[in-house]
């Protein structure tokens, strides 16, 4: 086909966009273990798992058979207040690069919360709705997942709670007076308002928070009043069904043009991104139909996937959840304070990690300034000013593209770009300040919270 006929952005009409969520456990031959309870060391029953989550969240978090789930009508009614959001053509970078590939990117910065996370937020704030709770608590990282409840909550008239992680409540002010003006509270995690945030300060004085610590806070707050249950942003595999609208679309504008990308590249803290953008591709090598290279980008400071071992964990610093089988750095891992506040997690998704275990998807770990040459290169072209955790996906798709450079192959990337910068300008004037450092942790520091990742039968790695 004449790419001259390829539009810069792709847009679906709302008729064609997908009525269904992709499930990829229908599809993997083996299924992702399941959560277990750390006190029986037992699969986590749905009645155990209903006291953290709402009720319709269990049942799609325990589904492994349904390859297809409808998305209720008022949440497709609320998605077309920003989706189908626009698959671009990179043409002004390509030509940047001087590369013969052909480089497109899912963007999914174009509402109000800046990123993917609003896909997921709507779902679960409509389920909590549905069974009639008061509110929710989450936490956030970077502080896209806490804009984007805060937003759903408001929509749909819910309470809600969420707890940042300290050093991103502090860099990143603006964002947190976007979840206050959607009604929301932001405390900063971890906080002197729950038992685990009182004792992960006197353990840590001074901690500058991960997202394990917030997301124990905010389960506490959720199991001790009546009425509230948490939300995640990531990591459960019901948030990476959600997400699978990103992927869907994806590949509905591609098709629409007969393009087939060789190489689909996302950034990976928890997986939410990563896994909705490959999802249908996912499930076309997964039966066999066709084959992709897929490549998980995560920061060196926090490389779950590189440097991490693939064992049962908690999902959480004050070991209060259930424990999931995982890639994971161990749950008391302290990642430094860089500026990719929402790849900042210990762990990474159970559908990911089965599927780069069993060797679906390749990983690698970047550095925080060459992430941040990356992106500065991309606005200079592109003239969009990507997140930090966007950032580690387009280093890679322009190191994939400058490799055809060399070979002259005009493959087929594609990327996700999960969001906008504009709430990061902090990071942004340390790169151009030239104050950013690179904190890579010693093996040393990994393996002392290895160690405390919790060993039993079965366990052993």
């Amino acid at each position: 086909m004449d790419t001259k006929k390829i539009p810069y952005k792709i847009y679906l009409n709302e008729e064609e966009m997908p009525q269904f969520w992709y499930n990829m456990r229908a599809d993997m031959k083996n299924k992702p273990a399941p959560l277990l309870n750390p006190g029986t060391l037992k699969p986590c029953t749905a009645e155990e798992l209903e006291h953290v989550f709402c009720r319709e969240l269990v049942k799609q978090e325990l589904n492994e058979t349904d390859r297809y789930i409808p998305i209720p009508q008022e949440i497709l009614d609320f998605y077309k207040m920003y989706r189908p959001s626009p698959l671009t053509r990179a043409y002004c970078l390509e030509k940047k690069l001087g590369t013969p590939a052909k480089i497109y990117y899912k963007f999914e910065g174009n509402n109000t919360s800046g990123s993917h996370k609003l896909n997921s937020a709507i779902a679960q704030a409509f389920y909590a709705k549905e069974q009639g709770l008061k509110g929710v608590t989450t936490e956030t990282g970077a502080g896209q997942w806490g804009t984007a409840m805060s937003m759903a909550c408001a929509y749909l008239g819910l309470d809600c709670r969420v707890y940042q992680v300290r050093c991103s409540y502090e860099q990143k002010p603006h964002r947190r007076e976007v979840i206050r003006t959607y009604g929301a509270q932001a405390i900063p995690s971890p906080s002197m308002e729950t038992e685990i945030g009182r004792k992960i300060n006197a353990e840590y004085p001074g901690c500058t928070g991960s997202l394990g610590c917030a997301i124990s806070e905010a389960v506490e707050y959720a199991t001790k009043h009546d009425g509230y249950r948490y939300v995640l942003g990531s990591v459960l595999s019901q948030v990476l069904l959600h997400q699978s609208i990103i992927g869907m679309e994806a590949k509905a504008a591609m098709d629409k043009y007969g393009i087939k990308p060789d190489v689909i590249i996302g950034c990976a803290g928890g997986g939410s991104n990563l896994g909705g953008l490959i999802s249908p591709f996912m499930g076309e090598k997964l039966r066999g139909e066709k084959d992709y290279q897929f490549i998980a980008i995560e920061p060196a400071s926090c490389p779950s996937l590189t440097r991490g071992v693939f064992a049962y964990d908690f999902c959480d610093t004050g070991e209060v959840c259930p424990m999931q089988k995982m890639y994971t750095l161990g749950s008391q891992f302290m990642p430094s304070a860089n500026h990719a506040g929402g790849l900042r997690y210990h762990g990474m998704s159970a559908i990911v990690s089965q599927l780069y275990h069993d060797g679906y998807i390749e990983a690698r770990s970047v550095g925080q300034t060459e992430v941040f040459k990356a992106a500065e290169l991309f606005c200079r072209s592109e003239g969009t000013l990507p997140a930090p955790e966007s950032s580690h996906a387009i280093k890679v798709a322009i190191d994939e593209a400058l490799k055809c450079k060399e070979t002259g192959e005009e493959k087929t990337i594609l990327f996700g770009l999960t969001g906008t910068g504009y709430f990061d300008m902090k990071a942004y004037e340390a790169f151009n300040n030239g104050t950013m450092s690179d904190y890579i942790p010693t093996d040393e520091e990994i393996k002392k919270a290895t160690d405390l990742i919790p060993r039993f039968p079965g366990n052993e790695f």
